[in-house]
């Protein structure tokens, strides 16, 4: 059997990947031996932001009063982790029966099975032989082991909360990057006592030092405890031993830095430091025609710019030629308030040389935050002064995630900040804001 194209991994790079494929015409398969969608539909992306709504919920639940909604008991008010469970599955059925209903209806054969890449542009899915004119690794990443010496520990992985019947009350959570302060905070919202272990000195590293700063101050503001760059030592007697401190602990649960899921292949795939596939700048391994996208690749480890990736091999398999910009993309926090940044951090403008101004506009005098009792947040604007030129946006807000995608459209077309403060929003918006802070990077906000 002979295809264009085969990719190993159904996960937001893989099945976007061969959507595209089938879409313009090559013979396209997908191998994946387990979970269609992936980590990111199936315990990942979209899994745990259900249940961070449903912990949103809970939350604002017990200031209804304030809204005029009489009539609650606190006293009675409780999260359901199985409710919560429950409706998060649903979710990810229905959009896992949507991937496989994309894949049959553009003609992309599923496989499934554990794929091995032999010589020849061949791939071994058990005993079926499969010829590849272009093949793609899509086979994502997960968080690294825990020490052995942690073997003890209650440790669970992402991949088998949900199977949880329910939640102790004393949580640690060990991780630096966004994933790991999302589950430290729904953990907290839910009503547990958290402790959150960034067990290196990176913790939350490619986010600007002002977001970092605001996120460390949110932390402590809810009692989450923040343990910095110590690795825990032990588990012993219901407790962890970390830094000299000794925290009662119930649960650990494993958010830590990514591994590559690597396929097993005959012609050995050249690696980076950290076991990555190593990749050039379109992808492609050291094998030709063998690409590597998404995590396995390392170059980046969130869904939105794996399936970027995705669409971006095919193109170029198909002969369209163009550049993958991997600077405009955003970051979501999915905590509450959100956060997202999107472009340049600070530092890096700091770094380059750049004479640049910072315009920031707060959410506490908008009309539509007041409205909804958000007005917790900002959005800080950095801007070239020379030109006016966009250079990155940072938002912190109730909807950051998605208010964040006008920053990206900003930047891909090199908006300066008289295109932001001409453009107009409707009254009364949150994103209102962008106007503001526009005005602010040339001459002066008009609500503040």
């Amino acid at each position: 059997m002979e295809y264009d194209v085969v990719i190993i991994g159904a996960g937001p790079a893989g099945y976007v990947a061969a959507i595209r494929a089938g879409q313009v015409g090559l013979k396209t398969a997908i191998v994946e031996k387990m979970y269609m969608g992936g980590m990111s539909l199936n315990w990942g992306c979209i899994p745990t932001k259900a249940l961070l709504e449903s912990a949103k919920v809970y939350t604002r639940i017990k200031g209804a009063e304030e809204f005029g909604v009489d009539g609650i008991d606190l006293q009675s008010l409780s999260f359901n982790w199985n409710n919560a469970k429950a409706r998060s599955n649903r979710i990810t059925r229905k959009l896992s029966a949507g991937v496989n209903s994309l894949l049959k209806k553009n003609g992309v054969e599923i496989i499934t099975g554990t794929a091995r890449i032999g010589t020849d542009h061949s791939i071994y899915v058990d005993d079926q032989k499969i010829v590849a004119r272009n093949i793609i690794i899509a086979t994502g990443s997960k968080p690294k082991a825990m020490d052995t010496k942690l073997a003890n520990a209650p440790i669970v992985e992402m991949e088998k909360l949900f199977a949880l019947e329910s939640i102790p009350e004393n949580i640690v959570v060990t991780g630096n990057h966004v994933s790991a302060v999302e589950m430290a905070q729904f953990f907290k919202l839910i009503g547990k006592k958290v402790t959150l272990i960034a067990n290196s000195d990176y913790f939350l590293v490619g986010l600007d030092d002002y977001l970092i700063t605001t996120i460390t101050k949110k932390l402590k503001s809810e009692d989450i405890d923040l343990i910095l760059n110590v690795y825990p030592d032990k588990y012993e007697n219901g407790e962890i031993h970390v830094g000299g401190f000794k925290i009662k602990c119930d649960l650990l649960v494993n958010v830590n830095s990514r591994k590559a899921i690597l396929p097993e292949s005959e012609i050995p795939l050249e690696l980076t430091e950290r076991g990555f596939i190593k990749t050039s700048e379109t992808f492609e391994t050291n094998i030709k025609g063998v690409f590597a996208i998404g995590d396995v690749s390392g170059k980046s480890f969130v869904a939105h710019v794996a399936s970027a990736q995705g669409i971006y091999i095919i193109n170029t398999i198909k002969g369209v030629k163009a550049s993958f910009d991997s600077t405009t993309y955003p970051i979501n926090m999915y905590t509450v308030p959100e956060i997202a940044q999107i472009g340049m951090t600070e530092q890096y403008i700091n770094e380059t040389g750049i004479d640049y101004k910072v315009s920031e506009f707060p959410l506490s005098v908008n009309g539509k935050a007041m409205i909804e009792g958000n007005t917790e947040g900002f959005l800080r604007m950095l801007s070239d002064k020379k030109y006016g030129q966009i250079l990155g946006i940072q938002i912190v807000a109730a909807n950051a995630t998605d208010m964040i995608a006008e920053a990206g459209a900003f930047m891909n077309v090199e908006a300066t900040v008289y295109d932001v403060a001409k453009t107009i929003h409707a009254h009364p918006t949150v994103s209102e804001i962008y106007s503001e802070a526009g005005f602010e990077a040339f001459d002066q906000a008009i609500h503040l």
